[in-house]
């Protein structure tokens, strides 16, 4: 399909880091947009936005339906994101259900497309070595989807592909590492480098992470609507880096000092899981260091996102991009304690 202005599109999470960039995008389009908002988020993201804002929960099938009527397009991208939560059912009713209730919704309402935001955390990276990058053919040990958040998601991704099956027409994206302004949460993924702004990184591991401008994402969502097939995933990415590469960049944008120490994986594991035992279970708050993020950096995350430049015309930036993007938004909302943002000296060029 092509999205046309005037068009009613619906988007989930729309208050979020990549909900709000596809908002963004598609406000730039000239099309009429739907946010479907759950009651006492923060909805900064959208204040100044034209657009809609419906309150509900992607768990209430009334408060989906209602959002989606009228509605050509939907981008379903709520989800719960994070590596913890005291109830771990949470993942599953959000991630699987409120995904259910989407796609019910969008049959029932005769939605022309939807676009469904899963997760590159559902592909396989056994075969990850050298060059050699995993993609959307890659599928994984399924004792390998470590923690709650990427075991609901895969079978989110199943419920989807079955409405595929029964005539939706629906594409899925998988983001890979994505940055950049919005993430007020932050996701864990922009919490790397607020960390390493706050001098909160005192050494890396040895693995791979493929990051992406949120803006870049965002627009791989839009033109997976309009020029993706039915049934099939798209990797949105970027560049693959080491994390020592990273955060070397990240030093070299801010002028901060860059970590020096590599920790081994054993280590890092034997911390996350004395972190998740005491902070998590016997003081059930969110753990410093979450086992699941690191049983992921234990692994080489290097993916291949040829298939949507191919199909989509999908044209990410350079990940420097991202990264400058991403610190520079996190120092101007006041993220960064006074101590180390009077270090920072901005060098955007390399």
């Amino acid at each position: 399909m092509r999205l046309e202005a005037g068009d009613r599109v619906l988007v989930t999470g729309s208050s979020g880091f990549i909900g709000s960039a596809v908002t963004r995008n598609l406000v730039l389009r000239d099309v009429e947009v739907v946010t479907l908002v759950e009651a006492g988020v923060d909805t900064a993201n959208l204040d100044e936005l034209p657009v809609k804002q419906v309150a509900g929960d992607v768990r209430s099938a009334t408060d989906v339906r209602n959002a989606i009527a009228g509605c050509r397009a939907v981008f379903h991208v709520a989800a719960l994101y994070r590596f913890w939560a005291r109830d771990q059912g949470d993942f599953y009713s959000v991630n699987v259900g409120g995904t259910r209730n989407v796609l019910a919704a969008a049959r029932n309402e005769g939605v022309e497309r939807l676009v469904y935001t899963s997760t590159v955390g559902t592909l396989g990276l056994e075969q990850v070595s050298g060059d050699l990058a995993a993609d959307e053919t890659s599928f994984p040990d399924v004792r390998h989807l470590y923690g709650s958040y990427k075991r609901s998601k895969y079978v989110a991704e199943h419920e989807v592909l079955r409405a595929a099956a029964e005539g939706l027409s629906v594409s899925l994206v998988l983001p890979t590492f994505p940055l950049g302004p919005g993430d007020r949460a932050p996701t864990p993924t922009g919490k790397l480098v607020l960390d390493f702004l706050n001098g909160r990184v005192p050494g890396y591991v040895d693995t791979v992470l493929n990051v992406a401008h949120v803006d870049d994402v965002a627009g791989g969502h839009v033109l997976a609507l309009e020029r993706g097939t039915s049934g099939r995933s798209y990797i949105l990415g970027g560049e693959n880096l080491t994390l020592q590469r990273l955060l070397g960049e990240l030093a070299a944008i801010t002028g901060l000092p860059v970590p020096r120490i590599k920790v081994p994986r054993s280590v890092s594991l034997v911390v996350a899981a004395v972190s998740e035992m005491v902070e998590g279970r016997l003081l059930r708050r969110h753990p410093s260091i979450p086992l699941e993020a690191a049983r992921m950096s234990t692994s080489r995350m290097a993916f291949d996102d040829a298939r949507a430049r191919a199909e989509l015309g999908y044209a990410p930036r350079p990940a420097r991009d991202a990264l400058a993007d991403s610190a520079r938004w996190f120092v101007e909302r006041g993220a960064v304690v006074p101590r180390r943002r009077q270090k920072i000296r901005w060098r955007d060029s390399p």
